[in-house]
């Protein structure tokens, strides 16, 4: 299998080592100075790109992307502090840095284009961009491939050193956890960027660089550096995580943000508990969004609505959490006991049937088709909000000179559900029954004859991860004001669905927490980002589904597990990475 670091190492153009250097930084210098000057001559394109000496939407894209390209061809100078940007010593970060300012810039371009008929709405700085940025690119990809002889004294290189990357130098505990704490400012600085894009094309621009710069984190070695420190301060790392969840609606002025965060963390709470069942156990449930409902239509009928059944009882949160998490735990035993002896596609089938009977089942309660409960398509409107010792969370309220409305309060308390789900999942994947699920998902006929009981395995990961999403489902029904049972099925054009939480599971990265709840801020954003695209998202959806299967099947975040399945370890190709100076470098791993 070849790799992107493989084929991107190869001199595709015939020039000299000198040149594509100066094509490099000199192409990188040039995307930045484009960035200030005027892209079109109106500003009916949204970002306003019209003005010279000041970047606009996309063009701070454009600059970003290029000074990524400018620092990363400085330090194939050798500029000193900057070698330990690479410390894979190979050639693969420079052009993906190259071809992320390329593609922001020339998609830019495109859509100008596009929107306002014609590349006679281009000024002057539009041509210059669209050349600069073009020149990174071939500059990148005309660096040398390493001689025949240097290559085999590499790969005796790699058999002794299997990672292929030089051992760092230990950093300080101090050093170690200020490194953190910079990454954690700057993630959180980027995904407010993100979820503060005001139009569509700026979120498409958004996502191209920074896929691009995170990939060239990864194929540079920072990533596998980066992965290390955090192994070694595992608590650490956690308790800045949520520090920056925290801090994120004091980062906002208007709360539909805080809306869109807040459905992030739920959609992210379910997600996590599906990953219990498909990613630890290796259960196929397709109907897990029903467990979601139970838990929001338990909630909606406890919490006081005069349109619920039991419109006379008002339990307090604590007390409607707990029920609506019981309630779905006991429809997962219930559901799970006479279906977990089947495996395979056999349980999918199953459990999509469950999916689509709960939907069913609420949409005929309405007093005629069935007994009176949920109030059939209607659903359960006007559920008040929570109160905490006198703290209203429908109120805005000020904290610290901030401005905290009513999305930012339920986000918060979301955040505190997320760090308790996040605790159990950690807590059971090591303990003795995670164990058991993992032995479980690889082989379950081993693992049952080894004496682990499979039924009963099987059945508390489905009991557990229903009652996980039950009680991101009691939050739902107070942030919604009400609860119906549409969103409560298997697809749909957004989520949550059953279709969606598992994709966010699969495309986070099975059997990790960050991955499902990455991939959930990912699923949830698209739709509501891309909205320009219609009815054409699903589209766009599959596409990034089967590129991202393609080229990276673990998942976002993998676990070392899930990258050695996918991955054969033991076969190696001919080594193509090249040192920054030109020079042969440790060959990779295929597939690595």
């Amino acid at each position: 299998m070849t790799t992107m670091t493989d084929t991107t190492n190869r001199a595709l153009i015939p020039l000299p080592l000198a040149a594509a250097r100066a094509l490099l930084l000199g192409g990188g210098i040039a995307t930045i100075v484009s960035a200030f000057l005027a892209w079109t001559w109106t500003s009916e394109f949204p970002g306003d790109l019209t003005i010279t000496g000041y970047p606009g939407g996309l063009q701070w894209l454009t600059l970003i992307a290029g000074v990524l390209t400018t620092v990363f061809a400085l330090s194939a100078y050798g500029v000193p502090g900057l070698g330990w940007l690479i410390p894979a010593r190979n050639n693969a970060p420079l052009v993906l840095t190259a071809i992320g300012a390329f593609g922001v810039t020339w998609y830019t371009i495109i859509s100008i284009a596009a929107e306002l008929g014609g590349l006679a709405n281009l000024e002057p700085g539009g041509w210059v961009a669209a050349i600069a940025s073009l020149l990174p690119v071939i500059g990148a990809f005309a660096l040398p491939e390493p001689h025949t002889e240097s290559t085999k004294a590499n790969l005796k290189a790699y058999i002794a050193k299997p990672d292929g990357i030089p051992a760092p130098a230990p950093l300080s505990p101090w050093l170690e956890r200020a490194v953190i704490t910079v990454v954690t400012i700057i993630g959180l600085a980027v995904f407010t960027y993100g979820i503060d894009t005001e139009y569509g094309e700026l979120f498409v621009g958004f996502l191209i660089v920074v896929v691009f710069a995170v990939w060239a984190l990864h194929t540079a070695g920072l990533m596998d550096r980066f992965s290390g420190i955090v192994a070694r301060n595992r608590s650490f790392t956690l308790a800045m995580g949520f520090a920056a969840a925290i801090a994120f609606p004091f980062t906002q002025t208007d709360d539909h943000y805080a809306n869109i965060g807040v459905n992030i963390l739920v959609f992210g709470t379910v997600a996590l508990g599906l990953n219990i069942v498909v990613g630890l156990a290796g259960l196929l449930d397709l109907g897990y969004v029903a467990f979601l409902g139970v838990g929001a239509y338990t909630a909606a009928l406890v919490s006081g609505s005069e349109f619920s059944r039991f419109s006379g009882v008002h339990f307090p949160f604590w007390a409607a959490a707990l029920a609506g998490a019981a309630a779905s735990l006991i429809f997962g035993v219930l559901i799970g006991a006479p279906t977990l002896r089947l495996r395979g596609d056999y349980l999918a089938i199953v459990t999509l049937g469950f999916g689509e009977i709960f939907r069913i089942a609420v949409n005929n309660m309405d007093g005629e088709s069935g007994p009176d409960i949920t109030n059939g398509p209607n659903g359960i409107p006007s559920i008040p909000d929570l109160n905490f010792f006198g703290f209203n969370l429908g109120e805005a309220h000020d904290i610290a000179g901030f401005t905290i409305g009513r999305f930012a309060n339920y986000y918060l308390l979301m955040v505190l559900i997320m760090a308790l789900v996040v605790l159990v999942y950690t807590r059971a994947a090591d303990s003795r029954i995670g164990r058991s699920w993992i032995a479980i998902r690889e082989d379950e006929t081993a693992a049952t004859a080894m004496g682990i009981n499979g039924f009963r395995v099987k059945l508390i990961a489905f009991a557990l991860g229903a009652s996980l999403a039950g009680l991101a489902g009691t939050v739902s029904a107070h942030v919604t004001y009400s609860v119906v049972p549409t969103p409560y099925q298997f697809a749909g054009s957004t989520p949550p669905n059953s279709a969606f939480l598992l994709a966010a599971v699969v495309l986070g990265g099975m059997g990790t927490v960050a991955g499902p709840i990455l991939g959930a801020a990912l699923l949830y954003l698209l739709p509501e980002k891309l909205v320009f695209l219609q009815d054409k998202s699903l589209l766009a959806f599959g596409i990034a589904l089967i590129l991202l299967m393609r080229f990276r099947p673990e998942g976002i975040i993998a676990n070392r597990r899930r990258q050695l399945e996918f991955h054969e370890t033991g076969q190696l190709d001919v080594p193509d990475t090249t040192t920054l100076s030109g020079e042969p470098a440790a060959v990779t791993k295929a597939g690595a």
